[in-house]
Protein backbone atom coordinates (compact mmCIF):
# COMPACT_ATOMS: atom_id res chain seq x y z
CA UNK A 1 0.00 0.00 0.00
CA UNK A 2 2.88 2.33 0.80
CA UNK A 3 4.39 1.72 -2.64
CA UNK A 4 1.03 2.28 -4.34
CA UNK A 5 0.68 5.62 -2.53
CA UNK A 6 4.19 6.59 -3.61
CA UNK A 7 3.46 5.65 -7.22
CA UNK A 8 0.22 7.65 -7.24
CA UNK A 9 1.96 10.64 -5.67
CA UNK A 10 4.72 10.50 -8.29
CA UNK A 11 2.19 10.20 -11.13
CA UNK A 12 0.22 13.16 -9.78
CA UNK A 13 3.40 15.25 -9.54
CA UNK A 14 4.31 14.40 -13.12
CA UNK A 15 0.86 15.34 -14.41
CA UNK A 16 0.78 18.60 -12.45
CA UNK A 17 4.33 19.43 -13.48
CA UNK A 18 3.55 18.76 -17.14
CA UNK A 19 0.48 21.00 -17.16
CA UNK A 20 2.21 23.70 -15.16
CA UNK A 21 5.16 23.87 -17.51
CA UNK A 22 3.01 23.91 -20.67
CA UNK A 23 4.60 26.14 -23.27
CA UNK A 24 2.78 28.67 -25.40
CA UNK A 25 2.55 27.49 -29.01
CA UNK A 26 2.23 31.02 -30.40
CA UNK A 27 4.87 32.08 -32.90
CA UNK A 28 6.63 35.42 -32.28
CA UNK A 29 6.04 38.07 -34.93
CA UNK A 30 8.62 38.63 -37.70
CA UNK A 31 10.30 42.04 -38.15
CA UNK A 32 8.38 44.77 -39.94
CA UNK A 33 9.05 44.45 -43.68
CA UNK A 34 7.54 47.63 -45.15
CA UNK A 35 6.14 51.03 -44.08
CA UNK A 36 2.62 51.00 -42.59
CA UNK A 37 0.23 53.92 -42.26
CA UNK A 38 -2.74 53.83 -39.88
CA UNK A 39 -5.37 56.43 -40.85
CA UNK A 40 -8.70 57.73 -39.51
CA UNK A 41 -7.93 56.70 -35.93
CA UNK A 42 -8.61 58.49 -32.67
CA UNK A 43 -5.02 58.85 -31.45
CA UNK A 44 -4.21 58.93 -27.73
CA UNK A 45 -0.66 60.32 -28.02
CA UNK A 46 0.03 60.81 -24.27
CA UNK A 47 2.41 63.54 -25.43
CA UNK A 48 2.99 67.20 -24.56
CA UNK A 49 3.05 67.99 -28.29
CA UNK A 50 -0.53 66.86 -28.96
CA UNK A 51 -3.98 67.13 -27.35
CA UNK A 52 -5.17 64.14 -25.28
CA UNK A 53 -7.19 62.80 -28.22
CA UNK A 54 -6.45 63.52 -31.90
CA UNK A 55 -9.59 62.83 -33.93
CA UNK A 56 -9.04 61.61 -37.47
CA UNK A 57 -5.38 61.02 -36.75
CA UNK A 58 -2.79 59.06 -38.65
CA UNK A 59 0.53 57.49 -37.78
CA UNK A 60 3.24 56.13 -40.07
CA UNK A 61 5.86 53.66 -38.94
CA UNK A 62 8.74 51.87 -40.61
CA UNK A 63 11.52 49.54 -39.41
CA UNK A 64 9.89 49.44 -35.98
CA UNK A 65 9.90 53.23 -35.45
CA UNK A 66 7.25 55.93 -35.70
CA UNK A 67 8.25 58.18 -38.59
CA UNK A 68 5.37 60.67 -38.55
CA UNK A 69 2.19 61.54 -36.63
CA UNK A 70 -0.58 63.88 -37.72
CA UNK A 71 -4.28 64.55 -38.27
CA UNK A 72 -6.51 64.90 -41.30
CA UNK A 73 -5.39 63.76 -44.74
CA UNK A 74 -1.75 62.65 -44.67
CA UNK A 75 0.56 64.31 -47.24
CA UNK A 76 1.47 62.44 -50.40
CA UNK A 77 5.03 61.80 -49.23
CA UNK A 78 3.57 60.06 -46.16
CA UNK A 79 1.30 57.75 -48.12
CA UNK A 80 3.89 56.80 -50.73
CA UNK A 81 5.11 53.20 -50.50
CA UNK A 82 3.08 52.63 -47.32
CA UNK A 83 0.45 49.96 -46.75
CA UNK A 84 -2.64 51.76 -45.42
CA UNK A 85 -4.69 50.46 -42.49
CA UNK A 86 -8.08 52.18 -42.13
CA UNK A 87 -8.84 52.44 -38.40
CA UNK A 88 -12.04 54.45 -38.73
CA UNK A 89 -13.95 54.41 -35.44
CA UNK A 90 -11.04 52.90 -33.49
CA UNK A 91 -8.63 54.27 -30.89
CA UNK A 92 -4.86 53.96 -31.27
CA UNK A 93 -3.08 53.83 -27.91
CA UNK A 94 0.53 53.41 -26.71
CA UNK A 95 1.16 49.93 -25.36
CA UNK A 96 0.53 49.60 -21.63
CA UNK A 97 3.58 49.10 -19.41
CA UNK A 98 3.28 46.96 -16.29
CA UNK A 99 6.00 48.49 -14.15
CA UNK A 100 6.13 45.94 -11.32
CA UNK A 101 5.56 42.49 -12.73
CA UNK A 102 6.28 38.79 -12.25
CA UNK A 103 5.13 37.73 -15.73
CA UNK A 104 7.60 35.19 -17.05
CA UNK A 105 9.09 34.64 -13.60
CA UNK A 106 6.07 32.74 -12.25
CA UNK A 107 3.73 30.36 -14.04
CA UNK A 108 1.88 28.45 -11.30
CA UNK A 109 2.27 29.57 -7.69
CA UNK A 110 1.70 26.09 -6.30
CA UNK A 111 4.45 24.53 -8.45
CA UNK A 112 7.86 25.51 -7.14
CA UNK A 113 9.64 24.55 -10.35
CA UNK A 114 7.81 27.34 -12.21
CA UNK A 115 8.64 30.04 -9.63
CA UNK A 116 11.83 32.01 -10.41
CA UNK A 117 11.07 35.14 -8.42
CA UNK A 118 13.67 34.67 -5.72
CA UNK A 119 17.26 33.59 -5.19
CA UNK A 120 18.46 31.51 -2.28
CA UNK A 121 20.42 34.32 -0.60
CA UNK A 122 19.09 37.37 1.22
CA UNK A 123 21.15 39.80 -0.91
CA UNK A 124 21.53 38.94 -4.59
CA UNK A 125 21.98 42.17 -6.59
CA UNK A 126 23.86 40.24 -9.28
CA UNK A 127 20.63 38.39 -10.18
CA UNK A 128 18.95 40.10 -13.16
CA UNK A 129 15.31 39.21 -13.79
CA UNK A 130 15.56 38.90 -17.59
CA UNK A 131 17.72 35.80 -17.56
CA UNK A 132 15.14 33.83 -15.54
CA UNK A 133 12.12 34.77 -17.65
CA UNK A 134 10.34 32.06 -19.61
CA UNK A 135 9.72 33.50 -23.10
CA UNK A 136 7.18 30.72 -23.80
CA UNK A 137 5.03 31.46 -20.77
CA UNK A 138 1.33 31.01 -21.47
CA UNK A 139 0.70 34.14 -19.40
CA UNK A 140 2.56 36.48 -21.77
CA UNK A 141 -0.15 36.22 -24.46
CA UNK A 142 -2.81 36.82 -21.79
CA UNK A 143 -1.10 40.08 -20.81
CA UNK A 144 -0.76 41.11 -24.46
CA UNK A 145 -4.46 40.52 -24.99
CA UNK A 146 -5.08 43.23 -22.39
CA UNK A 147 -2.76 45.76 -24.06
CA UNK A 148 0.30 45.12 -21.87
CA UNK A 149 3.14 45.18 -24.38
CA UNK A 150 6.06 45.80 -21.98
CA UNK A 151 6.69 44.89 -18.37
CA UNK A 152 9.34 45.49 -15.76
CA UNK A 153 10.08 42.14 -14.16
CA UNK A 154 11.02 42.46 -10.50
CA UNK A 155 12.42 39.62 -8.38
CA UNK A 156 10.93 39.27 -4.91
CA UNK A 157 11.91 38.06 -1.46
CA UNK A 158 15.11 38.88 0.34
CA UNK A 159 16.46 42.27 1.38
CA UNK A 160 18.06 42.87 -2.03
CA UNK A 161 16.34 40.30 -4.27
CA UNK A 162 18.05 41.37 -7.51
CA UNK A 163 17.78 43.78 -10.42
CA UNK A 164 14.70 44.70 -12.41
CA UNK A 165 14.58 44.13 -16.19
CA UNK A 166 12.35 45.76 -18.81
CA UNK A 167 10.87 43.22 -21.21
CA UNK A 168 9.02 43.16 -24.52
CA UNK A 169 6.02 40.84 -24.47
CA UNK A 170 7.04 39.00 -27.64
CA UNK A 171 10.15 37.13 -28.71
CA UNK A 172 11.79 33.75 -29.19
CA UNK A 173 14.35 33.96 -26.38
CA UNK A 174 15.08 35.88 -23.20
CA UNK A 175 17.53 37.96 -25.22
CA UNK A 176 14.70 38.93 -27.58
CA UNK A 177 12.47 39.94 -24.69
CA UNK A 178 15.09 41.95 -22.81
CA UNK A 179 14.84 45.63 -23.71
CA UNK A 180 16.82 46.80 -20.66
CA UNK A 181 18.59 44.06 -18.74
CA UNK A 182 19.57 46.18 -15.74
CA UNK A 183 16.92 48.77 -14.86
CA UNK A 184 18.01 49.17 -11.23
CA UNK A 185 18.50 47.33 -7.95
CA UNK A 186 15.51 46.41 -5.76
CA UNK A 187 15.62 46.97 -2.00
CA UNK A 188 12.92 45.51 0.27
CA UNK A 189 12.63 48.03 3.09
CA UNK A 190 11.95 46.71 6.61
CA UNK A 191 8.90 47.70 8.62
CA UNK A 192 9.48 50.96 10.45
CA UNK A 193 7.57 50.01 13.60
CA UNK A 194 6.54 46.88 15.47
CA UNK A 195 3.14 45.36 14.77
CA UNK A 196 0.43 45.09 17.39
CA UNK A 197 -2.19 42.60 16.29
CA UNK A 198 -3.90 39.51 17.72
CA UNK A 199 -2.08 37.30 15.20
CA UNK A 200 1.40 38.63 16.05
CA UNK A 201 3.15 36.23 18.45
CA UNK A 202 6.38 38.24 18.85
CA UNK A 203 6.77 41.11 21.28
CA UNK A 204 7.53 44.68 20.29
CA UNK A 205 11.12 44.48 21.53
CA UNK A 206 11.93 41.41 19.44
CA UNK A 207 10.36 42.97 16.38
CA UNK A 208 12.28 46.21 16.88
CA UNK A 209 15.52 44.28 17.22
CA UNK A 210 14.86 42.50 13.90
CA UNK A 211 14.08 45.81 12.18
CA UNK A 212 17.31 47.39 13.43
CA UNK A 213 19.30 44.35 12.34
CA UNK A 214 17.87 44.52 8.82
CA UNK A 215 18.46 48.27 8.54
CA UNK A 216 22.07 47.86 9.63
CA UNK A 217 22.53 45.03 7.15
CA UNK A 218 21.30 47.23 4.27
CA UNK A 219 23.55 50.09 5.34
CA UNK A 220 26.56 47.82 5.71
CA UNK A 221 25.94 46.26 2.31
CA UNK A 222 25.90 49.64 0.54
CA UNK A 223 29.00 50.70 2.53
CA UNK A 224 30.80 47.53 1.49
CA UNK A 225 29.80 47.97 -2.16
CA UNK A 226 31.16 51.52 -2.16
CA UNK A 227 34.34 50.45 -0.37
CA UNK A 228 34.91 47.71 -2.97
CA UNK A 229 34.47 50.27 -5.80
CA UNK A 230 36.94 52.66 -4.15
CA UNK A 231 39.45 49.86 -3.63
CA UNK A 232 39.06 48.66 -7.22
CA UNK A 233 39.58 52.20 -8.54
CA UNK A 234 42.79 52.48 -6.51
CA UNK A 235 44.02 48.98 -7.32
CA UNK A 236 42.64 47.22 -10.45
CA UNK A 237 43.97 43.89 -9.16
CA UNK A 238 41.30 43.81 -6.44
CA UNK A 239 39.25 40.65 -7.18
CA UNK A 240 35.96 41.05 -9.02
CA UNK A 241 32.84 40.72 -6.89
CA UNK A 242 29.77 40.35 -9.09
CA UNK A 243 27.45 41.37 -6.25
CA UNK A 244 29.22 44.66 -5.58
CA UNK A 245 29.78 45.30 -9.27
CA UNK A 246 26.02 45.05 -9.86
CA UNK A 247 25.47 47.79 -7.27
CA UNK A 248 27.67 50.40 -8.96
CA UNK A 249 25.14 51.95 -11.42
CA UNK A 250 22.81 52.62 -8.49
CA UNK A 251 25.59 54.02 -6.29
CA UNK A 252 26.66 56.33 -9.13
CA UNK A 253 23.08 57.52 -9.66
CA UNK A 254 22.92 56.06 -13.17
CA UNK A 255 20.08 53.69 -12.21
CA UNK A 256 17.30 54.13 -9.65
CA UNK A 257 16.96 52.17 -6.45
CA UNK A 258 13.51 50.54 -6.46
CA UNK A 259 12.56 50.53 -2.78
CA UNK A 260 9.60 48.41 -1.76
CA UNK A 261 7.81 50.41 0.92
CA UNK A 262 4.12 50.69 1.75
CA UNK A 263 3.53 52.26 5.18
CA UNK A 264 4.19 55.89 6.02
CA UNK A 265 7.06 54.93 8.31
CA UNK A 266 8.65 52.77 5.63
CA UNK A 267 8.38 55.48 2.97
CA UNK A 268 9.73 58.23 5.24
CA UNK A 269 12.70 56.24 6.55
CA UNK A 270 13.52 54.83 3.10
CA UNK A 271 13.54 58.28 1.49
CA UNK A 272 15.66 59.76 4.29
CA UNK A 273 18.17 56.93 3.86
CA UNK A 274 18.24 57.24 0.06
CA UNK A 275 18.77 61.00 0.18
CA UNK A 276 21.58 60.66 2.70
CA UNK A 277 23.32 58.31 0.26
CA UNK A 278 22.65 60.36 -2.85
CA UNK A 279 20.53 57.64 -4.50
CA UNK A 280 17.64 58.00 -6.96
CA UNK A 281 14.72 56.43 -5.07
CA UNK A 282 11.57 55.01 -6.63
CA UNK A 283 9.01 53.85 -4.09
CA UNK A 284 7.31 50.60 -5.13
CA UNK A 285 4.06 49.85 -3.32
CA UNK A 286 3.27 53.24 -1.82
CA UNK A 287 -0.15 52.54 -0.32
CA UNK A 288 0.53 55.34 2.22
CA UNK A 289 2.14 57.69 -0.31
CA UNK A 290 -0.71 60.21 0.11
CA UNK A 291 0.53 60.76 3.68
CA UNK A 292 4.07 61.55 2.49
CA UNK A 293 3.44 64.10 -0.26
CA UNK A 294 5.71 66.91 1.07
CA UNK A 295 8.64 64.53 1.54
CA UNK A 296 8.11 62.91 -1.87
CA UNK A 297 8.03 66.38 -3.43
CA UNK A 298 11.13 67.52 -1.56
CA UNK A 299 13.20 64.48 -2.47
CA UNK A 300 12.01 64.29 -6.09
CA UNK A 301 11.13 60.63 -5.64
CA UNK A 302 8.76 58.79 -7.95
CA UNK A 303 6.15 56.22 -6.97
CA UNK A 304 5.10 52.97 -8.62
CA UNK A 305 1.70 52.57 -6.98
CA UNK A 306 0.80 48.90 -6.84
CA UNK A 307 -2.51 47.14 -6.25
CA UNK A 308 -5.07 49.92 -6.49
CA UNK A 309 -7.54 47.07 -5.94
CA UNK A 310 -6.72 46.37 -2.32
CA UNK A 311 -8.37 46.75 1.07
CA UNK A 312 -7.59 49.73 3.32
CA UNK A 313 -4.60 49.04 5.55
CA UNK A 314 -6.33 50.18 8.76
CA UNK A 315 -9.86 50.13 10.14
CA UNK A 316 -10.03 53.90 10.49
CA UNK A 317 -9.25 54.47 6.81
CA UNK A 318 -12.05 55.21 4.36
CA UNK A 319 -13.16 52.20 2.34
CA UNK A 320 -12.10 53.89 -0.92
CA UNK A 321 -8.72 55.04 0.36
CA UNK A 322 -6.63 52.75 -1.92
CA UNK A 323 -8.54 54.10 -4.93
CA UNK A 324 -7.70 57.74 -4.19
CA UNK A 325 -3.92 57.60 -3.61
CA UNK A 326 -3.25 58.11 -7.33
CA UNK A 327 -5.40 61.25 -7.30
CA UNK A 328 -3.43 62.68 -4.37
CA UNK A 329 -0.12 61.99 -6.13
CA UNK A 330 -1.38 63.60 -9.33
CA UNK A 331 -2.64 66.72 -7.57
CA UNK A 332 0.68 67.07 -5.75
CA UNK A 333 2.66 66.77 -8.98
CA UNK A 334 4.48 63.59 -7.88
CA UNK A 335 5.65 61.41 -10.82
CA UNK A 336 3.85 58.10 -10.49
CA UNK A 337 2.79 54.96 -12.32
CA UNK A 338 0.09 52.42 -11.59
CA UNK A 339 1.09 48.75 -11.52
CA UNK A 340 -1.11 45.73 -10.87
CA UNK A 341 1.63 43.61 -9.21
CA UNK A 342 -0.91 40.83 -8.99
CA UNK A 343 -0.43 37.16 -9.75
CA UNK A 344 0.72 37.06 -13.38
CA UNK A 345 -2.53 35.45 -14.48
CA UNK A 346 -4.42 38.50 -13.22
CA UNK A 347 -2.04 41.19 -14.38
CA UNK A 348 -4.30 41.69 -17.38
CA UNK A 349 -6.36 43.88 -15.01
CA UNK A 350 -3.85 46.76 -15.20
CA UNK A 351 -6.17 49.02 -17.22
CA UNK A 352 -9.01 48.17 -14.82
CA UNK A 353 -6.94 49.40 -11.89
CA UNK A 354 -6.18 52.66 -13.71
CA UNK A 355 -9.88 53.01 -14.53
CA UNK A 356 -10.78 52.54 -10.87
CA UNK A 357 -8.43 55.38 -9.94
CA UNK A 358 -10.08 57.48 -12.68
CA UNK A 359 -13.50 56.72 -11.20
CA UNK A 360 -12.27 58.10 -7.86
CA UNK A 361 -10.94 61.47 -8.92
CA UNK A 362 -7.93 60.87 -11.17
CA UNK A 363 -8.44 62.58 -14.55
CA UNK A 364 -8.86 60.09 -17.37
CA UNK A 365 -5.81 61.42 -19.23
CA UNK A 366 -3.69 61.06 -16.09
CA UNK A 367 -4.94 57.49 -15.60
CA UNK A 368 -3.84 56.56 -19.13
CA UNK A 369 -0.53 58.37 -18.52
CA UNK A 370 -0.03 56.25 -15.38
CA UNK A 371 0.16 53.01 -17.39
CA UNK A 372 1.97 54.34 -20.49
CA UNK A 373 4.25 57.35 -20.43
CA UNK A 374 4.40 57.57 -16.62
CA UNK A 375 6.04 54.17 -16.06
CA UNK A 376 8.22 54.62 -19.16
CA UNK A 377 9.73 57.80 -17.73
CA UNK A 378 10.14 56.39 -14.22
CA UNK A 379 11.93 53.23 -15.37
CA UNK A 380 14.14 55.09 -17.83
CA UNK A 381 12.67 54.34 -21.28
CA UNK A 382 10.55 57.45 -21.78
CA UNK A 383 12.65 58.37 -24.82
CA UNK A 384 11.30 55.37 -26.76
CA UNK A 385 8.14 54.03 -25.11
CA UNK A 386 4.89 55.23 -23.58
CA UNK A 387 3.77 57.84 -26.11
CA UNK A 388 3.06 58.26 -29.82
CA UNK A 389 5.89 60.48 -30.96
CA UNK A 390 8.19 60.57 -33.97
CA UNK A 391 11.27 58.47 -33.37
CA UNK A 392 9.66 56.35 -30.66
CA UNK A 393 9.12 52.62 -30.90
CA UNK A 394 6.09 51.62 -32.96
CA UNK A 395 4.51 49.90 -29.97
CA UNK A 396 0.78 50.49 -29.73
CA UNK A 397 -2.62 48.87 -30.23
CA UNK A 398 -6.00 49.53 -31.80
CA UNK A 399 -9.17 49.15 -29.75
CA UNK A 400 -12.81 50.12 -29.98
CA UNK A 401 -13.49 53.18 -27.77
CA UNK A 402 -12.04 53.98 -24.35
CA UNK A 403 -8.77 52.05 -23.85
CA UNK A 404 -9.36 51.93 -20.07
CA UNK A 405 -12.68 50.12 -20.52
CA UNK A 406 -12.13 46.40 -19.95
CA UNK A 407 -14.84 45.73 -22.54
CA UNK A 408 -12.54 47.21 -25.23
CA UNK A 409 -9.56 44.86 -25.57
CA UNK A 410 -6.96 45.38 -28.30
CA UNK A 411 -8.06 44.33 -31.79
CA UNK A 412 -4.62 44.67 -33.40
CA UNK A 413 -1.27 45.40 -31.74
CA UNK A 414 2.34 46.06 -32.72
CA UNK A 415 5.61 45.81 -30.77
CA UNK A 416 8.54 47.56 -32.47
CA UNK A 417 6.49 47.60 -35.66
CA UNK A 418 5.89 43.83 -35.59
CA UNK A 419 2.20 42.92 -35.58
CA UNK A 420 1.74 40.39 -32.81
CA UNK A 421 -0.66 37.52 -32.31
CA UNK A 422 -3.42 38.54 -29.88
CA UNK A 423 -4.63 35.00 -29.31
CA UNK A 424 -4.19 33.33 -25.95
CA UNK A 425 -5.06 30.19 -24.03
CA UNK A 426 -8.32 31.60 -22.71
CA UNK A 427 -9.55 32.56 -26.18
CA UNK A 428 -8.67 29.10 -27.47
CA UNK A 429 -10.62 27.45 -24.65
CA UNK A 430 -13.56 29.78 -25.25
CA UNK A 431 -13.65 28.75 -28.92
CA UNK A 432 -13.28 25.10 -28.00
CA UNK A 433 -16.27 25.03 -25.67
CA UNK A 434 -18.35 27.19 -27.98
CA UNK A 435 -17.87 24.45 -30.55
CA UNK A 436 -18.89 21.84 -27.97
CA UNK A 437 -22.23 23.51 -27.36
CA UNK A 438 -22.65 24.24 -31.05
CA UNK A 439 -22.32 20.52 -31.81
CA UNK A 440 -24.90 19.77 -29.15
CA UNK A 441 -27.29 22.24 -30.77
CA UNK A 442 -27.39 24.43 -27.67
CA UNK A 443 -26.13 27.56 -29.45
CA UNK A 444 -26.55 28.81 -33.01
CA UNK A 445 -23.89 29.40 -35.63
Amino acid sequence: MKFLHLALTTLTALVVGHSASAQSAQIPAPPQESPLLVVNASLHPVSDDHPPVVTGGWIRFDAGRITAVGAGNPPTEITEAATIIDARGLSLVPGFISSASQIGLLEVGQVEATDDRNESGDRSPEAAAWIAVNPDSDLIPVARSAGILHTMAMPQRGTIPGRASILRMDGWTTEDLALVRDAGVIVSWPMAASIRAPWMRRGGGAQRSDINTRLKAIDSWFDDAQAWADARAADPTVPTDLRFEAMQPVLRGERPAFIRADSRGQIETALAWAMARGLRPVIVGGSAAAECLPLLKETGASVILTQVHRLPSARHHAIDRPFTVATALHQAGIPFAIAAEDEPAHERGLAHQAATAAAHGLPHDAALHAITRGPAEIIGVGDRLGSLEQGHSATFFLCDGDPLDIANPPMRAWIDGREIDLGDRQKRLYSKYQEKYRQKGLIDG
